[in-house]
This record gives structure tokens, C-alpha cells and sequence, in this order.
């Protein structure tokens, strides 16, 4: 089964990995061209790129798949069968046309819910318990294809989005191992979604990332833990953009507005929420600064921080 693989980012890496370990031909992998990253912006591949070299695959960046010069170059591989995990762009009609055996998308979310470029995300600032894996046929709309196989797991208190990532990526490449079999031979019961179920996770924008403290104690900290690595939740302190890396959730209580600093403490620094109830800030990133936990900055940067402060203003 000759497959031609669409992805990008790290997520995509195991799975590519366990379609070439299962001894699949992977004629040709598509993923998005070099991007200038960080403050000098240098011109860096994508980690799919990298990964698709180590193992001698020939690798294809087109700016835009739409295009039919560029969509024509995947054509003339004659794929049966075409595979995108976080690939980046939407396919055209044309190309979902062109291998016998279809195009297939490994989604990190139970869909129908959190169709979109954010589920990871989203299903950890949302509050949800369980995540997963699904594997779809692609269709021309976004994420919305019949479900060829699905697995569930579990979003723990301590999970982040960067924890589920590297998670659901592991699972996705396992769950795709024991599907292809299965496509190969034909063997599949594809479901429809349900869209009396469907909800969206589009990419994260920026007013997400701002902690509103009038919000719950419960909403702030899924909030922190979503945005964390990328692109991390931020307030303001002292007239300075402030990020949170991590906080808990804290069983006291307070009268005071939301984001007054209520107690300082040797390991956190609690601030009360609209609930009533206060968020214990533990890992925390000042203006300027790398992400250090409280001790270090209350000893350093945060040295006259005192109980009153607002935060957010």
C-alpha cells in the first residue's frame, strides 16, 4: 500500500513514525514549508521535516495545497491511500479524490466535539475528564468525515495541554498501527458523527490567553493548565504583563474583589477568583524574565510583592 503522509508539528512525528516502523511505503511526506522562529528568526523546518529526513523520505513543502500545481505533486505519486495528522492546511476536493483507498486524518479529540485546530487545548481549558483519538476519513468540510476507529483517555488534574499532547500523539500512533490492517484489507464500519454533538476548538486566540479574574477559581486553573506551554495564560501585575505557568486550585475562602493578592506564601502566592475562593499561583514568568517557581521569584523580582496588590489592572 503505497501512502503518501501530510503533518507538521511534533504531534505528527510518532505517528509518521509508526506508519514507516510498520513497514509501510511512505512514497512522499507533505508538510508546511521552513518558518523564521524565535527572536532572531531563523529559518527552521518543521519537526516533521526533520523527522522524514532521518528516515530518507522524500519531503514536499508547499506553501499552499490548494494550489493545482502543488496538489498535482502529490497526485503524481499515485497514492492509495493518504494520511494527515495536524497537517495544517484543508485538502481540496480534488486531492480527497485521488487515492482508491481515500484520505484519512488522525483528530486528538472524541469527535464529534472539538472539531479544529485547538481540541488539545481546548478540552483541558473547558474542565473535561476525558480526551482522545479519532480516526476519520477526510472530507471537504473541516473534521466532519465518517470515524473509522476511536479511543478515549483520560485529562488527570495534573495533566497540561503539553502532558495530553505528547499523550494523545503516542495514541494516535498506536491506534493508527492496529487501523491500517484494517483499511488495507477493507475490513472497516466507518460511523457518521453526530451533529447534534459537534463543537469547535479553532486556534487559540489572543483574549484567551488573558486571565480574567472575575472568572471561577476552577475555570482559571483549567485555563492555566490548557495554555500551558504554548501559548501560557497572562495577567497584569505592577502595570507589566505577568504569565502563569501553573497554580492549584485552594480551599479558602475571601471577601476580596477578584485579583487582589490575598496571602503570600512561601511556595504560592494566593489571589481571589469571582467565586469567592482563591487560586494558589506556583510557577510563575515576570516581564522580561524566564518561568520560575514562586519561592525564586518572591526571593528575586517579587521581592516587595505584599498582600493587596491587585492583579489585572
Amino acid at each position: 500500500m503505497k501512502i503518501v503522509f501530510m503533518g507538521t508539528p511534533d504531534f505528527a512525528v510518532p505517528v509518521l513514525e509508526s506508519v514507516v516502523n510498520n513497514g509501510y511505503d511512505v512514497s512522499l511526506v507533505v508538510t508546511q514549508p521552513d518558518r523564521p522562529k524565535g527572536r532572531k528568526q531563523t529559518l527552521t523546518p518543521p519537526p516533521v521535516k526533520v523527522a522524514a529526513e532521518k528516515m530518507g523520505l522524500p519531503v514536499f513543502q508547499p506553501e499552499k495545497i490548494k494550489n493545482e500545481t502543488e496538489w498535482k505533486q502529490v497526485e503524481k505519486i499515485n497514492p492509495d491511500l493518504i494520511i494527515t495528522a495536524a497537517f495544517g492546511q484543508i485538502l481540496p476536493q480534488e486531492l480527497l479524490d485521488v487515492p482508491p483507498k481515500g484520505c484519512i486524518n488522525v483528530h486528538a479529540s472524541l469527535l464529534p466535539k472539538y472539531r479544529g485546530g485547538a481540541p488539545i487545548h481546548q478540552a483541558v481549558i473547558d474542565g473535561e475528564e476525558k480526551t482522545g483519538i479519532t480516526i476519520m476519513y477526510m472530507v471537504a468540510k473541516l473534521d466532519a468525515g465518517d470515524m473509522i476507529a476511536q479511543e478515549s483517555l483520560p485529562i488527570l488534574p495534573e495533566d497540561t495541554t503539553g502532558t495530553m499532547h505528547d499523550k494523545l500523539s503516542r495514541l494516535g500512533a498506536e491506534l493508527l498501527t492496529r487501523t491500517l490492517p484494517l483499511i488495507e484489507k477493507g475490513d472497516i464500519h466507518p460511523v457518521r458523527q453526530d451533529e447534534e454533538y459537534v463543537t469547535y476548538a479553532p486556534n487559540i486566540k489572543k483574549e484567551q490567553e488573558r486571565i480574567d479574574w472575575a472568572k471561577t477559581a476552577d475555570q482559571l486553573f483549567n485555563q492555566i493548565r490548557g495554555l500551558n506551554p504554548w501559548p501560557v495564560a497572562h495577567t497584569e501585575a505592577e502595570g507589566k504583563r505577568f504569565k502563569v505557568w501553573e497554580a492549584e486550585t485552594s480551599q479558602d475562602h475571601t471577601d476580596e474583589s477578584p485579583g487582589t493578592v490575598v496571602a503570600i506564601e512561601e511556595h504560592d502566592i494566593k489571589v481571589a477568583c469571582g467565586d469567592g475562593k482563591t487560586l494558589a499561583l506556583t510557577k510563575v514568568q515576570p516581564a522580561g524574565k524566564k518561568p520560575m517557581d514562586v519561592a525564586t521569584f518572591l526571593r528575586g523580582a517579587g521581592s516587595n510583592w505584599e498582600p493587596g496588590m491587585k492583579l489585572g489592572e
